[in-house]
């Protein structure tokens, strides 16, 4: 009996000598998780056995047991490359469509735009609107469009864009400005003092110059006009501005301007445009004002833009993927997901630093990151793994030292025989 105590014990050190060993060759693989060799007693069972009466049959390793603490996070400046701070894990369709699940980070982008893995399998994430709102509670592959640019879009009403708040505008109009004529085409120099200008786009993405010109026709009122030629001719829209004693927007009534579609030989714009004018912004407030002092533009912005290619990414603690784009837009393009279980120790792991969900792991819960009791994503960053190699040294020699003396036991066992056999 006491061979198989001692062969047991020799089984044990060597499988819990295998885990040290794959700990240390794993201590920088990114995202990796350590493991550790739990051991139990075994007793025969014996009808009637007294308790206390039994010595023992060795030891057993009870469960392979990985510890899901946090790795250390280390700085790479890769845009695609991603850690996870707290609980979860991302979630990744392998190239069968088999979900899988990792702590590794280390994302590239595809040939067809996805965002991809070392193996290839692709990155899971929620549908999002241009802002980052999440619009779906289904997971897809995640994708960027890197095959060509995104489509330009016109400023102005549009069928796509009903309720476009056209060219919006935040300015000071100089309360000590001379008091002019009404405006007629072709403006004077005097007429044209207080303006500005910027590129409206049609719908194939073509630039306009829009000038806007401000001129101040009584006390406290003032005529906008648009043009596209300096002044010399007007645009349909623009219309009169009212101001209190205060200097604020009392009153204003303004039209769309309306951009015609080119003639040829002109070709820009290619249809018509009707572009909202809007002094004030989303909360009603007038963003007009005539104080005492220079005229001045604070923010001017239009709501179309010509074709864009991918320039860069950034993504959110949230795991909000926003991309930038040559034409100077920034929308989202999805969210990424992470995945917890009730029972992390019920999970299978995998090659390639994958786990696969199993019946004792329970189904994935899946949200955004912070959500759930699920961590935050940082990008330009991956996680290390949380093996701690002093840690393991130390426990490969009280390994071996427990080896050599189960081979001792089996040794003496063996001196034990040998005496009965040579007895006379």
């Amino acid at each position: 009996m006491s061979f198989q105590t001692g062969l047991s014990g020799l089984n044990a050190a060597a499988r819990n000598l295998q885990v040290i060993g794959h700990n240390i060759a794993n201590a920088n693989t990114t995202g990796m998780k350590a493991s550790r060799a739990e051991f139990a007693e075994v007793y025969a069972a014996a009808l009637g056995a007294t308790g206390g009466a039994s010595a023992g049959m060795g030891v057993q390793v009870a469960a392979i047991a990985q510890l899901f603490t946090q790795g250390n996070l280390k700085i790479t400046g890769n845009q695609l490359d991603l850690a996870i701070n707290g609980a979860g894990f991302f979630q990744v369709n392998a190239p069968d469509g088999s979900p899988l699940f990792t702590r590794n980070g280390e994302f590239k982008l595809d040939k067809d735009g996805f965002i991809v893995t070392n193996t290839g399998a692709r990155l899971q994430g929620f549908d999002t609107d241009a802002l980052g709102q999440r619009t779906s509670a289904v997971t897809r592959d995640l994708t960027l469009p890197t095959g060509q640019p995104i489509p330009p879009r016109a400023s102005g009403i549009t069928g796509s864009n009903p309720l476009s708040r056209g060219i919006e505008i935040t300015a000071n109009l100089d309360a000590g400005a001379a008091i002019e004529s009404p405006p007629t085409a072709p403006l004077t120099e005097s007429q044209k003092r207080f303006g500005t200008a910027l590129n409206a786009f049609d719908a194939q993405g073509s630039p306009i110059a829009v000038q806007l010109y401000f001129v101040k026709t009584a006390a406290n009122t003032w005529q906008i006009a648009a043009s596209l030629d300096n002044g010399n001719s007007f645009l349909a829209g623009g219309g009169a501005l009212t101001f209190g004693a205060n200097g604020q927007l009392a009153s204003s009534a303004i039209s769309n301007i309306t951009i015609p579609a080119a003639v040829a030989p002109a070709t820009v714009p290619s249809s018509a445009l009707t572009i909202p004018l809007t002094l004030e912004d989303s909360a009603g407030t007038p963003t007009l004002t005539q104080f005492g002092s220079r005229f001045g533009v604070f923010a001017l912005t239009q709501d179309g833009y010509a074709a864009g290619d991918l320039t860069s990414i950034d993504i959110a603690e949230n795991g909000v993927v926003m991309a930038r784009y040559s034409n100077g837009i920034s929308r989202a393009e999805g969210q990424v997901a992470l995945a917890n279980f009730r029972n992390l120790q019920g999970l299978q792991p995998i090659n390639g630093g994958f786990w696969a969900q199993t019946f004792a792991s329970g189904p994935p819960t899946l949200g955004g990151p912070q959500e759930g009791g699920v961590g935050l994503v940082r990008q330009n960053a991956l996680e290390e793994s949380n093996v701690e190699l002093t840690q393991e040294l130390v426990n490969m020699m009280v390994a071996q030292r427990s080896y050599q003396a189960n081979a001792q036991t089996i040794r003496t066992q063996d001196q034990v025989l040998q005496t009965l056999v040579n007895m006379r």
